[in-house]
């Protein structure tokens, strides 16, 4: 799986969903003049209950799709779950920067006055040998409280930001962590951001809530600045970046649904991968 050297100029980012536009917005307004390729696998959506192997399989076919047919430059795998499952994969089989999500409990250990910390994220990526690796990294340094959050997913991807249903199933899981005496909140899957709203209501201004959105947008743009051959500096634009969006679920719905997200007219077009899917 091998990119066009020369032609590649958009970074490709994917998710299960509309996540992954959290990750999107920081990175191009950290990285305005860049191009981006966004696709949604909302036909596979959500990736956070999903078996691992299906995730990567979902994961090896976009990543092929966008470096053979977008010619990109980099992949941002905007997707703590498909993280999890498959950026090592990726790695080792694209020749362009990868850049994974983690959620953000290094700064929030550090930033944490009680030393306890609260983590929301998919059963899939608490329960992954990476996010284990990265507990045991800091959990001498902090308590660190984790709680799966099933149904927050689908809550983004079917428009129920602001229901009574989803605000409850906030409380139910945020609550309990505030009773514990955390003072800072870990935003652990790219569809979390949406509801930091939310959460600030139920938690109050004393409570630190973290993603990792900027973090990997500074990533994203120091790699890709890497890239930039001395002679092509010179060659440098000011124009607008453009993104194109692409979805595998229905085109007319996700554009709806992510124009109401973000509060702007976004148009997704249909995505076939070049495998069969599975």
């Amino acid at each position: 799986m091998k990119s066009c050297e020369g032609k590649n100029n958009s970074i490709g980012i994917f998710d299960s969903g509309l996540g992954g536009l959290t990750v999107w917005r920081e990175m191009q307004a950290a990285m305005p003049h860049e191009h981006f390729v966004y696709v949604a696998d909302s036909k596979y959506a959500p990736y956070g209950n999903k078996d691992s192997e299906m995730v990567l399989q979902r994961s090896l076919c976009i990543a092929e799709t966008l470096a053979q047919t977008h010619q990109i430059k980099a992949l941002v795998v905007a997707c703590n779950t498909a993280t999890a499952a498959a950026v090592h994969h990726l790695r080792e089989t694209l020749d362009i920067p990868v850049i994974g999500m983690e959620p953000a409990l290094k700064p929030a250990v550090e930033q944490s006055e009680s030393g306890i910390v609260g983590i929301l994220a998919t059963e899939n990526t608490l329960q992954s040998d990476k996010f284990s690796n990265l507990l045991d990294a800091h959990q001498h340094q902090a308590r660190i409280l984790t709680q799966p959050c099933v149904g927050l997913v689908e809550a983004v991807e079917q428009g129920e930001l602001h229901s009574r249903k989803t605000k409850d199933l906030l409380a139910s899981y945020v609550l309990p962590l505030m009773d514990e005496g955390v003072d800072t909140l870990v935003l652990g899957c790219t569809h979390y951001p949406w509801f930091e709203p939310i959460i600030r209501e139920l938690v109050g201004d004393d409570i630190a809530i973290i993603s990792t959105g900027k973090a990997v947008a500074k990533q994203v743009q120091k790699q890709t600045q890497k890239q930039i051959q001395p002679q092509s500096k010179t060659h440098k634009t000011n124009k607008q970046g453009q993104t194109m969006f692409y979805t595998t679920g229905d085109a007319g719905q996700v554009s709806q649904l992510a124009s109401s997200l973000l509060q702007s007219n976004i148009v997704f077009q249909s995505f076939s991968t070049q495998h069969s899917e599975p």
